[in-house]
């Protein structure tokens, strides 16, 4: 559909392959979205637009086309390491390293990887995957050396990059082909969370100043 023209079966199954890995990932930011919405009793549509406007933050799923920009400003191996030192310098994140959950290498982004490589060896992935190896390599040993205490490594944003580029799809439709997959994992939740068949209401822990009363009785802060 996005070709408009019959697309090689390589590319179908890397296509496949990423909706598959990144389908559900537990109580993520616009999954959790999605999840309250539905504990109101509302309606599905209005729970899946909770979701895709979580889901559209560079923060969630609005990363993996930066990664792609990282690539392009890097340009060549060799640049590697220097580009990386500057960016951490002017306090900007690395796109594609680190993720919330994990304190390993992310799971979905060795399984993208492993899509990459067989897209790659179908004579139709392009020549992108060994300098994203590369990238990733130097980001982790550079990210090590600046946080010794924690481990920053490839996140599924990295080589959903490198894959979905491969495969065909423009940058502009990275974030709505992952929405493509993750509704189906949403709509599951939904259907759970009204089954459920209660209100969502998380609390929150005051921990501002101690409030002290004045001696006319009054508080103050």
């Amino acid at each position: 559909m996005v070709s408009g023209e019959p697309v090689a079966p390589a590319r179908v199954d890397a296509i496949d392959a990423y909706l598959c890995c990144v389908v559900d990932h537990g109580l993520n930011a616009s999954t959790f979205a999605a999840r309250v919405v539905a504990s109101t009793g509302s309606d599905l549509v209005s729970a899946i637009v909770a979701g895709v406007g979580a889901l559209k933050g560079p923060l969630h799923g609005g990363a993996p086309g930066p990664v792609l920009d990282m690539l392009d400003a890097i340009g060549r191996p060799e640049r590697t390491r220097r580009w990386l030192l500057d960016e951490l310098a002017a306090g900007r994140r690395i796109m594609g390293m680190g993720h919330r959950v994990y304190r390993v290498r992310d799971p979905r982004a060795a399984a993208l990887e492993r899509a990459a490589t067989r897209l790659e060896a179908s004579g139709l992935g392009g020549t992108r995957l060994s300098f994203a190896r590369a990238v990733e390599r130097e980001a982790e040993a550079v990210l090590a050396e600046r946080h010794p205490d924690r481990r920053l490594r490839a996140n599924v944003e990295f080589y959903t990059a490198v894959l979905l580029e491969a495969a065909g799809i423009p940058r502009s439709l990275f974030s709505p082909t992952f929405a493509v997959s993750r509704v189906a994992g949403w709509c599951a939740h939904y259907n759970e969370q009204r089954r459920r068949g209660r209100l969502m209401r998380p609390l929150s822990r005051y921990v501002g100043p101690t409030p002290t009363s004045t001696t006319d009785g009054s508080a103050t802060v």
